[in-house]
């Protein structure tokens, strides 16, 4: 993409590196992205985004995660906005506060109490705190390379931090039952708990769906030694399943950490959990000045009765496997190793043979040419906005992407020029 097409976006970038921490490259997700990628968009509608230099997409990123149901719904902004009106951040919350917790305690089969906060981090949080406040213990396990949040004890980036705050933490290999109940036993009689995400989906790796023999045997661990078990569906809930995903495998955790999608972009997460963490997360101290604004409560409830419906996953998941279905067709048209992973509604693109990625970029960003804006690496997401036509484009400009690969790759020579190409179209 040229700097005229951008002019703007590279203005407001040239701006941002003066007031604002590294330019505003403060996501990694975003600050790994080639050049060609804008970073500063205007305004979103349905499944679509644009730049400030008014370049439309179709967006499969959905804003990492919160759009489930397209961008500006009108039902669920109209209920954000008159509550708005009314009364939002107060002294105390609304009644908004004990109906949307009524609404999750209904849906997900292992919740017997809410409590709301704002940020996937603060939901997984409080949760490990709870965690360790039940047991009276420390040690929480972990699947290499899980993502959980920037709290100091998960931030996949420890600057700043101490090894005191990342401590008592014991790794294990996801899927691996053997390697999960190694941990628990290098852990001993100090485990507090376990902590997973449903869905592996880590950054850089292939998504993986969860075997219901390693959920059952996390269960089982925390059965036998008195250990929480914690899921984070901060990304996956309800978009996946309408329920939580390790309750559909007969694993259901004592806690679980939710955000993202739970009121389709506006600010909100919540920690789910059973009887058995009650104490726990009523003994800690977790509180936040926004944590009991109304506004995004009352669009909450707006979702929660479309998770309940159920029509939603249908329809996600159909549009989910056309693209899947289409992409592989193209792509062996083009006799092009690519691979599709994790669960349709939240797939990941990657290339055989790439360890670098640098495939995966200049794809991705010959994508981006088309109108079409995917992550190489990041797994994405989709929506219920998202058409048959939206589909249709994304695959008309697929077969464009994959021959540019082929061609780059004829005429470039060694993969490492794929990234530096792919920067400069």
């Amino acid at each position: 993409m040229s700097d005229a097409l951008h002019s703007q976006d590279w203005a407001w970038r040239a701006r941002a590196k003066a007031v604002l921490p590294n330019g505003m490259y403060g996501h990694l997700s975003t600050q790994m992205l080639p050049e060609a990628y804008p970073q500063f968009f205007s305004r979103a509608e349905g499944a679509m985004i644009w730049d400030v230099d008014g370049v439309g997409y179709i967006d499969y990123m959905c804003a990492f995660g919160p759009n489930l149901f397209g961008y500006g719904d009108r039902e669920i902004d109209d209920a954000y906005i008159a509550q708005l009106r009314v009364g939002d951040v107060m002294t105390g919350p609304s009644p908004h506060l004990v109906r949307l917790a009524e609404a999750m305690v209904d849906q997900v089969s292992h919740a017997e109490w809410a409590l709301f906060c704002k940020n996937g981090t603060d939901a997984t949080t409080a949760a490990v705190m709870a965690a360790r406040a039940a047991t009276g213990r420390r040690v929480i396990l972990r699947a290499h390379g899980s993502y959980h949040g920037t709290s100091p004890w998960c931030t996949p980036v420890p600057a700043g931090t101490t090894e005191a705050e990342r401590g008592h933490q014991i790794w294990f290999d996801y899927n691996d039952v053997e390697s999960l109940r190694a941990a628990a036993t290098e852990a001993g009689n100090d485990l507090a708990a376990i902590i997973g995400t449903p869905v592996n989906q880590h950054a850089f790796l292939k998504q993986q769906l969860p075997t219901a023999d390693y959920a059952r045997a996390a269960r089982a661990i925390c059965d036998a030694s008195g250990a929480m078990l914690i899921t984070d569906e901060v990304r996956s809930g309800f978009r996946v399943v309408a329920d939580g995903i390790w309750d559909d495998l007969g694993a259901p955790p004592d806690l679980s950490a939710w955000g993202k999608a739970i009121a389709n972009g506006h600010c909100i997460s919540v920690v789910l959990g059973g009887a058995r963490a009650r104490y726990g997360i009523e003994s800690v101290f977790v509180t936040g000045s926004f944590w009991f604004a109304s506004a995004p409560m009352a669009a909450g409830l707006v979702v929660m009765e479309r998770i309940k419906e159920g029509g939603y996953l249908k329809t996600i998941t159909e549009t989910g496997n056309r693209l899947r279905t289409g992409l592989d067709e193209v792509a062996a048209r083009h006799g092009v190793g690519f691979e599709q992973s994790g669960p349709v509604t939240m797939p990941l693109m990657t290339f055989t043979d790439d360890p670098d990625f640098r495939a995966g970029f200049f794809w991705c960003a010959e994508m981006l040419k088309e109108g079409v804006y995917l992550h190489p690496w990041h797994n994405m997401f989709l929506n219920t906005a998202m058409t048959d036509e939206h589909i249709e484009i994304t695959l008309k400009a697929a077969d464009k992407a994959f021959a540019a690969l082929n061609a780059a790759r004829l005429t470039l020579g060694p993969n490492e020029r794929l990234l530096a190409a792919a920067a400069n179209r």
